[in-house]
């Protein structure tokens, strides 16, 4: 009975109790993230460039952090603890945030925030990965990002509402979005349990160099931080869209559209991969968004954002809980916090310089040039994890 509930994951407590702490702290998330580039040029009066300074360091601290948090939790055997530290500090960040006066006070709130996300994340994905049956991980890794962008998808169109309600009082809202997120924090003390670490049969990473581990994971890490170099923060997509001429409220529906697409399919692409392989998914996935990326480029019509936006969402659903999966499958269980944090950890250094180089090409080359960027890094590192299958 145990064995079977592990594989089925509609009944798999820790990862629907994960689930419902994601869903809650992306609500409060995606209350917030779609309005801050909005709140730091027109509030704010911040340039574009510092938009992508902000992203890309909040984004690398996290990144940084993962190894680190990762790592611990698989030498301590103790996941629960940094995945409730974790999202305790993001729920904080958003009281921060509510009562920034200056784009570099909102650089604090989101390190603080990423902070907590560089702790929990690595450990969050070892749990669920330990508390899941081989062959039913990807769709367990789906299904926890379908619930978690369910919030993605409840938390703008409540921003939304609340921009009619309260006049475009950004900070109210900031506000307002910390209540689902210590709401999800007291979710996940209750009803998330350690699972067994069976220490006797993996051995513990005694180090953090990523040579412990073998081929095929170095190179899907080298493949994973080619692409993401290109792969700059959605952040400019929502600046894409008003750049064409869409309204903060028009912008944010196209966001929830994203949302509604990746939540949708992700739990059905995790199924996919468990059958036909994570591989096959994932190489797909990056020909996608090479495509979709050189439309954000290319598009001259507003109305193109309505193709665009779903077709990003399908994207995420085939790549993000596709690449957890495949990675928790290449190593053993008790390395999963240490190569999984050494993942995010890669990438985040690649977040931090795509980011950046996003936020100064579309200053000084012009609008579309960090979307051509991003699609022709991306079909180069797609071209190479397909050769690297044959």
């Amino acid at each position: 009975m145990k064995t079977r509930s592990r594989h089925d994951v509609l009944k798999n407590k820790n990862v629907l109790a994960l689930g419902w702490v994601s869903l809650l702290n992306d609500f409060a998330s995606e209350m917030a993230y779609p309005i801050i580039p909005i709140f730091l040029t027109v509030t704010l009066g911040a340039p574009v460039a510092a938009i992508g300074l902000i992203e890309g360091t909040a984004e690398a601290t996290a990144s940084i952090l993962k190894v680190f948090s990762g790592w611990l939790s698989d030498r301590l055997h103790n996941r629960k603890g940094f995945v409730a530290s974790g999202y305790v500090l993001g729920s904080a960040a958003k009281v921060l945030l509510a009562f920034a006066a200056s784009w570099t006070a909102v650089l604090g709130a989101r390190f603080m925030d990423r902070f907590g996300k560089g702790i929990r994340t690595a450990a969050r994905d070892a749990l669920i990965a330990d508390s899941t049956d081989a062959g039913a991980r990807g769709a367990a890794f789906g299904l926890h990002r379908s619930m978690d962008t369910i919030g993605a998808i409840i938390g703008p169109l409540t921003a939304l509402m609340l921009l009619a309600l309260v006049h475009n009082h950004y900070s109210l809202i900031f506000l307002i979005a910390s209540i689902p997120a210590f709401i999800g924090v007291c979710v996940l003390i209750v009803f998330v349990r350690e699972p067994n670490h069976d220490v006797r049969q993996t051995p513990l990473p005694l180090s953090m160099s990523v040579s412990q581990f073998g081929v095929p994971f170095r190179q899907f890490l080298a493949v994973s931080m080619l692409f993401t170099l290109g792969n700059s923060s959605d952040a400019f997509l929502i600046l894409r869209s008003q750049h064409l001429g869409y309204s903060t409220q028009t912008t944010v529906l196209l966001y929830v559209l994203f949302n509604s697409i990746y939540s949708l399919l992700s739990y059905p692409f995790g199924k996919l991969a468990d059958r036909f392989g994570a591989k096959r998914v994932l190489t797909a996935s990056l020909f996608l968004f090479s495509a979709v990326y050189a439309g954000f480029a290319a598009a001259q019509q507003k109305e193109l954002m309505w193709v665009l936006f779903p077709a990003y969402g399908l994207f995420m659903a085939m790549n993000e809980g596709v690449g957890k999966a495949y990675i928790a499958e290449m190593v053993p269980s008790g390395q999963r916090g240490t190569a999984i944090g050494f993942f995010y950890t890669v990438t985040g250094f690649a977040t931090f310089f795509s980011s950046l180089i996003a936020g100064l090409l579309w200053n000084y080359v012009g609008v579309p040039s960090p979307f051509y960027f991003g699609a022709a890094l991306s079909a180069a590192a797609g071209i190479i994890f397909w050769i690297l299958k044959k």
